[in-house]
């Protein structure tokens, strides 16, 4: 018993997660219909891939909505290690963005989202590289527990198991399913996690074959299962396609915003292991009440239910979903019992039109903290509801009521309560401690598989609905009103009671010279006193060592400046910014992520950055960088002292273009800046005039001009994916390589990620390959960085990864990025 109990905790883990921070959602007599439709459909698809936007939303729609089964997406990785063509965030941050998108489009598809602890460490060429790097034992285990956990029926594959061609996370995602296809039935597998889930077989396992459908492609698909995913579903108002291009289009930070398409489209899947179906993938999986023991009469009763309903007068089934929720209650079969009240309790919230919200008058509280709440219940419709009990079960507090929820008479309460001192920060769960390359460190089992943190703090409402006492779990929310926006809802956090930022992601020391860090402290609570300073190394001078600090109201800030002299010799050191208050020390950073597609996330990292003493000398050129899909280059140039100037918004004549030395276009640029489609030609002319034009990585489909060199240049999509790949220098003589840096083979010790990506394929003569390299058995790349002198001036091409590795202060990046900034006529 004391298992079963524990599973139906498990599984209500796995079930639900809540977009929180999102508006509440209101279900039209359509929805409601479709939903009733769903209560008849007992099964499960679990959609395997590697990275968020691998998912095809179009099954994960059709199965959703159209077969009305549980569909989830589990992605191997957040997507980390990718671009980001909506900010600056890389890495962690950048992780965060793409769960959130992920989140959004499951909240579109109706799907759900699931990952494992692996990191996204960038292109991999196989899978044997990527299982050098994630831990496949660890990465198998998450997927075993959620498959055990999610119990689907069905599973299905983006990428196949055959490397080769293929990013080496896809390949690895495959082999992962098909190993997790059967470890997760067979109770040797991972035996620790049967303590909390039982064993779960799978009925089959299918690989999406995604080229099949290309109209260039003309392949038997005769012996493949084939499913239309363009079919129009009239309760919905629109074709799975349809809503399956919204989906997509959540993935805005990889710029994948598609068109809805109209029509039959099909899809197919190909058999690879367990039951193989003919026509359609769950003819092997009973879907009705009748694999439960009790179940025939209530299929009975919900077909009765669905032949009831009234769209202008939903409540009207009221009464018969209770009765069915009575029968639901009594089965044997936790997992689906869980599963059929949560749909039922949804469907009653839905038909009253309940509403049930609790708001924090701040969105941000520290532990200990006494926060103000304020609570409002509706009920709208005839419906006898009265509100019992509003309890905060993870903090053991609450408080009884004898409230009717008469119709359309708003109730508006106020509570208060205290964070406990144990509560944990709102860090999401997988950041809370330092992470290698490859994998996540989490060792909560719980927590494994779960695409975000649970809310901070949940309310539960205790309704009494007809004679039937019901739950309904709402989490505390903040919510403001925005001018333009309205309405907007954000995340409650619990958060540190001070934090402190150093600015800058890197603090790089270009010389000698003394530099003026600053810091800034934020008070989390009222009458915050305490001290502040910097930790370094004794190799680092530091004035002064502490400053006092006093704020004396929470949100107040105040700047500190330290006077910091680096070492004699190149070093780089680790800074932590550590504010001290009475006992206790204190090193979080505070981050805000915010943008319209996604809720708003906090971030509390321990603040600590690079410093880097380089050994560098540089010019004093001026700079015009036209920012692309988003980097942080512009500000690691002005930490070295560089005047750098955004030139998105000016107009690009020669007057405009000629008060700059050098112009940079930032990372992708080519691929997402329209007006180059017609300036490109105006920045070679500035070349010819003498101007020295760096351009950066671009991918090599959807350029926006024509010619992005003043020779024929052409972009491949070959890259260097080891980041320790040895580096031959072919052009020793030339400039770039030795002023006003001498560059050796050290400057291309450290770098992370990779080397670059996207190198020219072929270039003309004109061109001249500066340097070489190479991933393990292939064959040399000479592509990454090119120049060509242009009439008076300098035109440079460089797929290598500079946007990485200045922002991680890699010391031979800056000297060789100098360099380039300082090529040119004068320098021969």
């Amino acid at each position: 018993m004391k298992k079963i109990t524990f599973l139906y905790i498990v599984c209500l883990i796995f079930s639900v997660f809540s977009l929180y921070a999102q508006k509440p959602k209101h279900y039209n007599s359509s929805e409601i219909q479709q939903k009733l439709q769903k209560l008849k459909v007992l099964g499960n698809v679990l959609y395997v891939a590697a990275h968020p936007d691998d998912e095809n939303t179009n099954l994960i729609t059709y199965f959703a909505n159209g077969q009305l089964v549980n569909a989830a997406y589990f992605s191997c990785t957040r997507g980390d290690g990718g671009q980001n063509l909506i900010g600056p965030e890389i890495r962690d941050e950048l992780g965060v963005i793409r769960t959130q998108e992920l989140l959004t489009a499951r909240s579109i598809d109706n799907g759900e989202q699931f990952f494992s602890r692996a990191v996204d460490f960038g292109y991999s060429k196989n899978p044997d590289e990527t299982f050098n790097i994630w831990n496949k034992e660890e990465v198998l285990s998450d997927l075993v527990w959620v498959i055990r956990n999610f119990r689907p029926d069905i599973i299905i594959t983006r990428f196949n198991t055959i490397p080769g061609g293929n990013h080496g996370h896809h390949t690895a995602s495959a082999i992962l399913a098909e190993e997790a296809f059967d470890a997760a039935g067979d109770k040797t597998r991972f035996p620790d996690q049967l303590k909390n889930v039982d064993t779960w077989q799978p009925k089959s396992l299918y690989w999406n074959t995604y080229w099949w459908r290309r109209d260039d492609f003309q392949k038997d698909t005769s012996e493949l299962v084939s499913i239309d995913i363009g079919a129009f579903n009239q309760l919905l108002g629109q074709s799975y396609s349809e809503i399956a291009a919204l989906s997509r289009s959540s993935h805005k930070s990889q710029g994948f915003g598609v068109t809805g398409s109209r029509g039959t489209r099909k899809e197919y899947l190909q058999f690879i292991k367990g039951q193989k179906a003919e026509k359609n993938a769950f003819e092997v999986v009973d879907l009705s009440w009748n694999k439960i023991i009790g179940g025939k009469d209530i299929n009975i009763k919900i077909d009765h239910l669905i032949e009831s309903f009234d769209p202008a007068n939903p409540v009207g089934i009221l009464k018969e979903i209770l009765n069915i929720r009575r029968e639901v209650s009594k089965i044997h079969d936790t997992f689906w019992k869980q599963h059929k009240l949560q749909e039922l309790d949804e469907l009653i919230y839905a038909i009253t039109g309940l509403f049930l919200e609790v708001k924090s008058g701040d969105f941000t509280a520290f532990p200990g903290e006494e926060i103000s709440l304020d609570i409002e219940a509706i009920n709208r419709s005839s419906a006898n509801i009265k509100l019992k009990k509003i309890s905060f079960d993870k903090f053991g507090i609450g408080e009884e009521y004898d409230i009717e929820l008469k119709n359309n008479n708003d109730q508006q309460l106020s509570y208060k309560m205290i964070i406990p001192e144990s509560a944990e920060y709102s860090q999401p769960y997988w950041l809370v401690k330092k992470h290698g390359v490859g994998m996540f460190d989490v060792d909560n089992q719980l927590l494994i598989g779960k695409p975000e943190n649970d809310p901070a703090v949940t309310a539960d409402f205790l309704l009494n609905v007809e004679g039937e006492d019901i739950h309904f779990n709402k989490p505390v929310i903040y919510k403001r009103n925005d001018p333009v926006k309205g309405e907007v809802y954000q995340p409650f956090v619990i958060a540190p009671p001070v934090y402190v930022n150093i600015y800058g992601s890197v603090v790089i020391f270009a010389n000698h010279a003394s530099q003026m860090v600053k810091l800034d402290v934020k008070a989390g609570k009222d009458s915050l006193k305490g001290t502040v300073r910097l930790d370094l190394p004794n190799t680092w001078k530091i004035k002064p060592l502490t400053y006092d600090l006093q704020l004396s109201k929470k949100g107040e800030i105040a700047s500190f400046t330290f006077e910091v002299t680096p070492p004699a010799v190149q070093e780089t050191s680790i800074a932590k910014a550590i504010v001290q208050i009475d006992d206790h020390q204190f090193s979080n950073s505070y981050t805000e992520i915010n943008y319209d597609h996604i809720p708003e996330q906090l971030l509390f990292n321990s603040d600590e950055v690079k410093f880097v003493k380089l050994d560098l000398e540089k010019g004093d050129e001026k700079i015009g960088y036209l920012m692309g899909a988003g980097d942080n280059i512009p500000e690691n140039l002005r930490q070295i002292g560089y005047q750098v100037d955004l030139i998105n918004d000016l107009e690009f004549n020669e007057q405009v273009l000629d008060q700059f030395d050098v112009i940079i276009l930032g990372v992708r640029a080519l691929n997402t800046v329209d007006r180059l489609k017609y300036d490109m030609e105006k920045l070679l002319a500035f070349v010819y005039r003498g101007g020295n034009l760096i351009v950066q990585y671009n991918t090599n489909n959807s350029l926006v001009a024509e010619n992005i060199g003043p020779f024929p240049l052409t972009l491949s999509r070959e890259r260097v994916t080891d980041e320790n790949s040895k580096i031959d220098i072919l052009a020793e003589k030339n400039p770039m390589m030795n002023f006003p840096n001498k560059i050796s083979q050290k400057d291309f010790e450290g770098w992370v990620q990779e080397r670059g990506l996207y190198f020219p394929g072929k270039w003309s003569d004109e061109f001249v390959p500066i340097l070489s390299c190479h991933d393990p058995g292939e064959d040399a790349l000479n592509g990454g960085l090119l120049e060509a002198k242009y009439g008076k001036g300098n035109y440079i091409y460089t797929g290598y990864s500079w946007f990485r590795e200045l922002p991680e202060g890699v010391p031979g990046a800056y000297r060789i990025f100098v360099n380039m900034i300082s090529a040119g006529e004068n320098h021969q």
